[in-house]
């Protein structure tokens, strides 16, 4: 049997689907990345158009892939579907979005999170944003964009880290469509949440192609700006604390309401089961930001001849967000403290009664700056009718700084508030989808007053990171010219090496660090009395609801330049004091494969078979420099500090590698025509996270008394590993229309998990339980007096244990030598057992013949043992992302007019471990289900000038996050919707 590997595509077959005239233009990423011009030139290409040209060469893609391809087509040039590509991948089967700042941001895949999908650039490995290996696609737009392809199954010659799926952003290619193109577009975008931005910001873009010299050179140039102003409202809770001690306060009888199921004691007696979880605080922050985002690709293509073709291009993208936010609300000390609580059935929390506290309002400012580059050159050449070989070099980074401000080079908050609260409530009872807070002021007072107000603290920090990746790449390829059910073999060998390196610094709390009586020193004038009457007003109990429906603003600028005035110790520049941290982790891997595709008949079925193999050695290592600990610091209340040596920083070396054998297998059989049935077997990994392979141990320095926590890396982290079954079955039964259905199952090994272990360092000693400790809370008890930690403070100041601090003349309790060695909780990233993720993927797509209508709709429903299970209070080593997921698309295109109407659905997902102000116990965050549907309308003018409308979230959906349990309110936020009218030009 004989084979020729460049027949007449089934997209060029499709000519009753042409719309317009017929142009040539690139045939599939998979097979020009890889062919000589000549080759090109053998090929059929015909250009289909608009939203069902695009749908139509995303069909193509899946059905002539080996393996599980699903993929999204550009409609135009210069015309990707959306303007985010996160919000076009969430169109394909299996993905959905995480989503930042009201827009999607990071993809799932299969119930796999960021962290588990590999992002290429025209097959080229992409580094993480900042500190992460997860890409950030909102960062990138989408012109000179053609193709976004998602590998869900094992190939031998792609790049491993894809354990959920490779995406591959493929790039515009000028050789690959000759000829003059061109297009330039602008809109107007409006923000329906802005209130301090722009009403209407900009978005420009222009797409530039076209070959000289007989077609021999060609040259791209793509360039985009666009700025956004945008408000998002929230409210928050930091963490949830479990098993507090709730018989401290005085809260008995009907002020103690305990719904937890009854168990029996060992005595016979009853006492109530299970645990009690209280929250750390709640508050609420209105933030506005301000973004500009600028992106450009050149690309350079010479073929001198009709066998070797150079490609060199370059892609830069910054994006630069500046936010202003104004939190306000109220802290929990619990446990002594509490007057009433409610607990539900589960331990909840639902409403509780706390005494004293303040009334906090933080104003917080800062600068992020994301810088990303890519260069690469690419050599591809055709030597002979049956050999190709392509080298390909890029050297790839991306750069974060959230201290990006020019004048205070950190992203500072400052603290400013009332402490004369008698008492707090807390209430999550009345059904509403925000709690409630009622604040009880001295004299009766209703409110707040302005002549309260003093000055805490402020903190200046500073973080930044960078992520790079350069890579050498070689493939071949063979082709059997004869007969024989070989078809080719394809094989190569790769180097590449990834870096991340960044740090951390903060200049601390600066400032009295306790309300000592500052108030002259902001006049009351600086107040202002702002009504909650629109704030949360999409959510139940939000708005005019709240129950505490008042915050005062203030200029953050006004109350910094006079806080620095008076306390003359306090430095913005949190890099004077040194970093507190610096770290980098490289990761150097070599890799090899061999891939064979054969194709052979089966009675009447044509079958594919692909067979590979992917070796790989990975070497990482880690270097750390980090602040020594010194001693410990009560500065007042439950605040508690570590302060360091300012002579030398500790530096630690560690190191970790393994190696890796990876097999992949794909078959697919056409079992009547148009039917096509396909298996796939195979094994991917995804790395783990670059933050958990640094060798450091900290502790957690600004601690609260019962929060003694700390986290250490795990340089010698195996990747986890996943062994996977694919089954598919896909009826292509007219045009630009099929039905799909697929079972697929990962076998995952290697989980990472957490390990705990208690740790002392004998420098550090708790003042809080040692002997003056003690003595001021027997001497409060002998009087009556409620004993929290900051009437403990007090009378260990009074009884002479307390001592000025040199700088801020703030009084502070220091450790002494009988003060006993603090115990840490240190938390480390292990490797942990095999669990199983499985599910179904549906997709149908369908166009109305001539009448201008189509439709396509997709579904996963995916599950398996790596949820979380909430009543479990030891360490969890869940998959974040799980869910199920569905999207629908509807569109009319016809006679210069095209509409289109999308809406994406995700199910509650696990979003991941961790809370900032929880407990040790690991406590999780789920998203509740979202849903958003977007439009667009299209007119073209002329065959040339295009006038579009496009909205986003019209039904103005929210966000919300929760703890174990529904009722463990997390967060809350609302952005609004978006819109934008333009314009594009093309030829």
């Amino acid at each position: 049997m004989k084979h020729t590997r460049f027949n007449k595509t089934r997209l060029a077959a499709s000519v009753s689907l042409i719309l317009g005239t017929a142009v040539a233009v690139p045939v599939f990423a998979e097979e020009a990345s890889q062919i000589a011009p000549a080759k090109v030139a053998e090929t059929e290409i015909i250009e289909v158009r608009g939203i069902r040209g695009s749908l139509v060469r995303a069909m193509d893609i899946k059905r002539e892939s080996r393996g599980v391809v699903d993929a999204i087509s550009s409609e135009e040039m210069g015309k990707f579907p959306d303007t985010n590509l996160a919000e076009s991948l969430q169109r394909i089967t299996g993905v959905a979005v995480s989503r930042s700042n009201g827009e999607g941001s990071q993809i799932t895949v299969r119930g796999f999170g960021p962290d588990f999908n590999l992002i290429t650039l025209n097959g080229r490995q992409m580094p993480g944003t900042g500190k992460n290996r997860s890409y950030n696609l909102e960062n990138l737009s989408s012109e000179g964009i053609s193709t976004l392809e998602v590998y869900k199954t094992a190939r031998a010659e792609l790049p491993t880290g894809g354990l959920g799926a490779t995406v591959n952003i493929i790039t515009t290619r000028p050789l690959a469509s000759p000829g003059l193109k061109y297009s330039v577009s602008g809109k107007g975008l409006l923000d329906g949440s802005n209130e301090e931005g722009d009403d209407i910001t900009p978005e420009l873009s222009a797409l530039y192609s076209n070959t000289f010299a007989d077609e021999t050179f060609g040259v791209a140039l793509s360039v985009a700006y666009q700025e956004r102003d945008w408000q998002e409202q929230n409210a928050n809770i930091s963490g949830w604390r479990a098993n507090q001690d709730l018989n401290k306060g005085p809260a008995t009888g009907t002020n103690a309401i305990d719904n937890r199921a009854d168990c029996q004691t060992a005595d016979g007696g009853t006492e109530k089961c299970g645990d009690t979880f209280i929250p750390r605080n709640f508050g609420s922050k209105i933030r506005d930001a301000q973004r500009s985002r600028s992106n450009a690709q050149l690309t350079l293509q010479y073929a001198p001849t009709n066998d070797f073709i150079a490609t060199l291009d370059y892609t830069t993208s910054e994006t630069e967000m500046a936010e202003e936010s104004m939190g306000f609300g109220i802290w929990f000390n619990g446990e002594a403290a509490i007057n009433a609580y409610e607990l539900d059935e589960n331990g909840t929390a639902v409403k509780f009664d706390e005494a004293n506290g303040d009334y906090a309002h933080t104003a917080a400012q800062s600068t992020t700056l994301v810088e990303a580059d890519s260069i690469g050159l690419n050599l591809d050449w055709q030597a002979t009718d049956t050999l190709h070989f392509s080298l390909d070099y890029h050297d790839s980074s991306n750069k974060s700084d959230n201290g990006a401000d020019k004048g205070s080079h950190s992203s500072p908050f400052l603290i400013m508030g009332s402490n004369q609260l008698v008492h707090k409530t807390y209430d999550f009872t009345g059904g509403f989808q925000i709690p409630q807070m009622a604040l009880f002021w001295p004299d009766g007072e209703s409110e707040a007053r302005p002549n309260d107000f003093d000055f805490l603290f402020g903190e200046f920090g500073r973080e930044a990171g960078e992520s790079t990746v350069e890579q050498l790449q070689f493939d071949g390829e063979w082709e059997n010219d004869g007969d024989g059910a070989l078809v080719n073999i394809k094989f190569g060998a790769a180097y590449t090496e990834q870096n991340i390196g960044g740090y951390k610094a903060n200049g601390g709390q600066q400032g009295p660090g306790t309300w000592a009586g500052n108030q002259q020193i902001y006049p009351d004038s600086l107040f202002v009395r702002q009504d909650t009457s629109g704030f949360l007003d999409e959510f139940s109990g939000g708005g005019s609801d709240l129950a505490t429906n008042y915050y005062y603003g203030y200029d953050f600028n006004e109350v910094l330049t006079r806080s620095l005035a008076f306390f003359d110790f306090m430095d913005t520049d949190p890099l004077n004091n040194g970093k507190d941290s610096f770290g980098t982790v490289e990761e150097a891997t070599t890799s090899a494969y061999t891939q064979a595709a054969f194709q052979l008949e089966l009675g009447e079925m044509a079958v594919n078979i692909n067979l590979g193999v992917r070796y790989e050695q990975t070497d990482v290592t880690s270097n750390v420099e980090q602040k020594v600990e010194q001693s410990i610091v009560w500065t007042g209340g439950d605040e508690v500090s570590i302060i360091f040596s300012e002579d030398a920083n500790s530096q630690l070396e560690t190191l970790g590698d393994y190696n890796l054998f990876l097999p992949s297998f794909d078959m697919d059989i056409e079992i009547v025509e148009d039917v096509v049935a396909r298996l796939s077997l195979g094994k991917t990994i995804a790395r783990a996270p670059l933050t958990n392979l640094f060798g450091s141990r900290t502790l957690n320095e600004r601690l609260k008394l019962d929060n003694r926590t700390g986290s250490a890396g795990n340089t010698n982290l195996k990747p986890f590993s996943s062994v996977n079954l694919d089954l598919s079955l896909e009826y292509y039964y007219a045009e630009g229309s099929y039905v799909s259905l697929g079972y697929f199952r990962k076998e995952v090994d290697n989980f990472v998990t957490t390990s705990s272990e208690s740790i002392s360092v004998d420098a550090l000693r708790d003042p809080f339980r040692g002997p003056r400790a003690l003595q001021a809370l027997a001497q409060l008890e002998a009087e009556g007096i409620q004993a929290g930690p900051g009437a403990i403070f007090d009378r260990v100041v009074e009884n002479g244990g307390g001592v000025a601090n040199p700088v801020s003349g703030s009084i502070e309790v220091h450790q002494n030598s009988d003060d006993p060695v603090i115990a840490w909780r240190v938390d480390q990233p292990v490797n942990g057992e095999e669990k199983t993720v499985h599910g179904v993927e549906f997709a149908v797509q369908h166009l109305f013949g001539e009448s201008g209508f189509g439709a396509s709709m997709n579904a996963t429903f995916v599950s398996g043992d790596v949820e979380f299970d909430p009543s479990d209070m030891t360490t969890q080593s869940p998959l974040a992302g799980l869910g199920d997921s569905a999207n629908l698309q509807l569109f009319y295109e016809k006679e210069g007019l095209s509409a289109k109407l999308t809406y994406n659905w995700r199910d509650e997902y696990l979003v991941g471990i961790g809370q900032d102000a929880g407990t040790g116990d690991n406590p999780p965050q789920f998203a509740k289900e979202f849903a958003t549907l977007d439009a667009s309308i299209n007119y073209d003018v002329t065959e040339h000038f295009t006038v579009f409308v496009e909205g986003v979230n019209l039904t103005n959906e929210t966000e919300e996050i929760f703890g174990r349990y529904r009722e463990q309110f997390l967060r809350a936020s609302q952005y609004g919707s978006r819109y934008a009218v333009g314009a594009r030009y093309s030829f």
